[in-house]
């Protein structure tokens, strides 16, 4: 359409790729030389000399969209590096375009071009970024084949390969793309544990091959008892593990709270079911604390974080959560569901009890608090013991589990999210 019968100015959003021109596509050099102005970061500025509009390098969303606002032009384009779908600014963009008619043009993102240079097919690599946000990139990896990392700020990929190192993820194969499409372009590969520690460019990505992801193993809901290390702390066991994590009905981002963790063994659970959320394990013992930690290492989950103290006022300042599992709570049941539901009145809640008057409180203070879908099983389990050469049941102490939704919760019981 021709800008002279266009109601409303036009902006072509335009993914540049890595930054080398050469990478542009057709569609994307069209909209650059119709366009009076260019808005982006100065770095992607830089090659696009070739073109007359006016260049006013920008990053944030909101100085952008101000930027186009004011400037009065009918034409103009916004570059964003990569792909505009991969981790890109432009999703934050698009919310303040009101009033202009939004042109997406995607370019050639660093994933497809690193995955190319390597000859390695990307459509089942799963995507990380830690350029400015926290992410459990070992736990990524480990039940991944293929992961693809975007490094920057704190995290380098020298960073990285320490941390997968650390983790028992030292043999992975890792190739590392440092301005990638430029003419000093370099590829580095090796292990993780051959490049850890090593300094690379600040913006490079990062391919991660595993040829024994944790996925592609038995796929069993929780694990055995024995992969835990437990000493003298108690420890809530497999079958009362499986049932309180499906209680729970955690969902991969969530943020979940594990109160009174014991040896780590819920946290565990709800780290492998909240994969790319995070654990927060409260324990006030400092032996059982250290236990956790340990767990926490030799099973690769990441992105458990150890609250040592004790609750409710440990609970302080937690981000707010989305699940929480109470396994133990030093007679301040009350107290504690109290702060959860004021963290979160759409909360959901998974707790054990051993004791009738635990179930009686939890029960009490669920109905004062005004939660719903109250939900109460007992567990009993027995399992088969040799005595004499024969096999005998034994049983194990019963398990109530109270599960409940916050006073607030939008979601009925058996509902799904989207």
């Amino acid at each position: 359409m021709d800008s002279s019968t266009r109601s409303l100015p036009l902006v072509h959003v335009v993914g540049v790729g890595m930054g080398n021109p050469k990478t542009l596509t057709v569609a994307a050099c069209e909209a650059l030389a119709a366009s009076e102005l260019i808005v982006g970061s100065a770095r992607l500025l830089e090659g696009l000399h070739a073109y007359d509009a006016r260049k006013v390098a920008l990053v944030r969303s909101a100085d952008i969209a101000c930027e186009l606002r004011d400037s009065g032009v009918r034409e103009a384009s916004v570059v964003m590096s990569g792909d505009v779908g991969l981790h890109s600014g432009a999703t934050g963009l698009y919310g303040l375009l009101d009033g202009f008619e939004v042109d997406v043009i995607p370019g050639v993102s660093s994933l497809s071009y690193l995955c190319a240079r390597v000859r390695v097919p990307w459509q089942d690599v799963q995507v990380v970024s830690v350029h400015g946000r926290a992410a459990d990139v070992a736990g990524t990896v480990q039940t991944h084949g293929k992961t693809f990392v975007l490094t920057g700020g704190a995290a380098g990929a020298g960073d990285v390969c320490a941390q997968l190192t650390d983790r028992g993820l030292g043999n992975v194969r890792v190739f590392v793309g440092e301005r990638l499409s430029y003419a000093d372009e370099c590829v580095t590969r090796g292990t993780a544990g051959e490049l850890a520690g090593r300094t690379f460019d600040g913006l490079a990505a990062m391919l991660v091959i595993n040829d024994r992801p944790q996925g592609n193993g038995p796929a069993a809901p929780c694990l055995p008892d024995d992969a835990f290390v437990r000493g003298k702390v108690p420890m809530t066991k497999e079958e009362v593990r499986a049932l309180a994590v499906c209680k729970l009905r955690v969902w991969p981002a969530d943020v979940v709270w594990d109160v009174g963790a014991g040896t780590g063994s819920v946290s565990v659970e709800l780290a492998r079911a909240a994969r790319a959320g995070t654990v927060y394990a409260v324990e006030r013992d400092e032996t059982a604390c250290a236990l956790v930690r340990e767990n926490v290492r030799r099973l690769g989950a990441g992105n458990v974080r150890v609250v040592e103290g004790a609750a409710p006022q440990s609970l302080a300042g937690l981000p707010v959560p989305d699940r929480v599992f109470v396994g133990g709570s030093s007679g301040e049941l009350d107290a504690i569901l109290r702060t959860v539901v004021r963290a979160n009145p759409r909360v959901r809640v998974c707790l054990s009890a051993i004791v009738l008057e635990t179930l009686a409180e939890a029960l009490r203070t669920m109905g004062e608090l005004g939660m719903s879908n109250v939900d109460v099983t007992q567990v009993s389990v027995a399992k088969a013991c040799v005595v004499g050469g024969r096999h005998m049941m034994r049983g194990n102490n019963p398990v109530y589990l109270v599960a409940a939704d916050g006073p607030d919760a939008e979601l009925q019981s058996g509902e799904v999210r989207a």
